[in-house]
C-alpha cells in the first residue's frame, strides 16, 4: 500500500507521516529531505538558485539515497550522512528554488517511484499524490492556516533556542507557497481524488486517527 500526504510547507506532513509509518510498519519516505539534500549540494558548490543550467548538470554529479538506520530514515548525499545540515532554513529555501528545475525532478521522482513499488511505504512532499504516486492507495492534501504554520515553525526554532521573528517566519512561509503553487514543473496542488484536511485546530493524533481509519478501510497491513 502506497499513503500519499502532499500539502504546503509547516502542515504537518512529515510528523504525522513519521508517525503514521511507525503505528502501521510502513516505510515513511521523506521526499522533501531528498530535495533538502540536493539543495545542501548546490550551496556547498556555491552556485546560484537561479542558474538551472548549472544546477542541471550537477544533478549527474549527485547520488542521493536512503537508508534505516534504528528505524530512522537517514539521508546520504554522495556517502555523506547529511540529515545534520539539510534542515537548515537557507536549505529548506534553496530546496523550494532548485525544485522547479524539471531535471531536478526527473531524478528523485524515479528513486522515490522505485522505493514505493518494493514497499508499503508513506511519502510525503508537494505532488506525491499528483506526480509521484498517482495511483496510491489514500491520498491526503494536509494543509494549515499560514498563520497556524508559521506559529508551528517559530515555536520549534525557540525550543532549539534559535532567534526568530514570527512576522518573517509567516512572509517566508508565503513566499514559499507562492513559488510552490506556481513553478512550472509539478506544481503544488491538491489531487482531484485527494482528501483535504486542515490541521489548523487539530491535535497530531486527530490527524494520525482520520488517516489510519482511512487506509484501513483501504486494506489490510500490519
Amino acid at each position: 500500500m502506497n499513503i500519499a500526504i502532499d500539502g504546503p510547507a509547516g502542515a504537518g506532513k512529515s510528523t504525522i507521516a513519521k508517525r503514521l509509518a511507525k503505528e502501521l510498519g510502513f516505510v515513511y519516505v521523506d521526499t522533501g529531505a531528498m530535495y533538502r539534500a540536493m539543495a545542501l549540494y548546490v550551496l556547498e558548490q556555491e552556485i546560484n538558485a537561479s542558474e538551472e543550467e548549472e544546477i542541471s548538470a550537477a544533478v549527474e554529479e549527485i547520488d542521493i539515497s536512503i537508508r534505516y538506520q534504528d528505524g530512522e530514515q537517514q539521508v546520504f548525499l554522495n556517502g555523506e550522512n547529511v540529515n545534520g545540515k539539510i534542515r537548515r532554513e537557507e536549505v529548506g529555501n534553496m530546496a523550494s528554488a532548485v525544485s522547479v528545475y524539471p531535471k531536478v525532478r526527473r531524478k528523485l521522482t524515479a528513486l522515490q517511484q522505485k522505493l514505493a513499488a518494493d514497499t508499503d511505504v508513506i511519502m510525503d512532499g508537494r505532488d506525491i499524490g499528483t506526480c509521484v504516486l498517482p495511483g496510491a492507495e489514500v491520498k491526503i492534501y494536509l494543509t494549515a492556516s499560514t498563520l497556524a504554520r508559521a506559529k508551528r515553525r517559530y515555536d520549534e526554532l525557540q525550543a532549539k533556542g534559535e532567534s526568530c521573528d514570527l512576522e518573517a517566519i509567516r512572509l517566508d512561509i508565503e513566499e514559499r507557497d507562492e513559488r510552490d503553487m506556481n513553478r512550472a514543473a509539478s506544481p503544488l496542488r491538491q489531487a482531484e481524488d485527494a482528501f483535504l484536511l486542515d490541521s489548523s485546530d487539530k491535535t497530531i493524533e486527530e490527524v494520525v486517527a482520520i488517516i489510519r481509519e482511512m487506509a484501513a478501510a483501504k486494506g489490510s497491513f500490519s
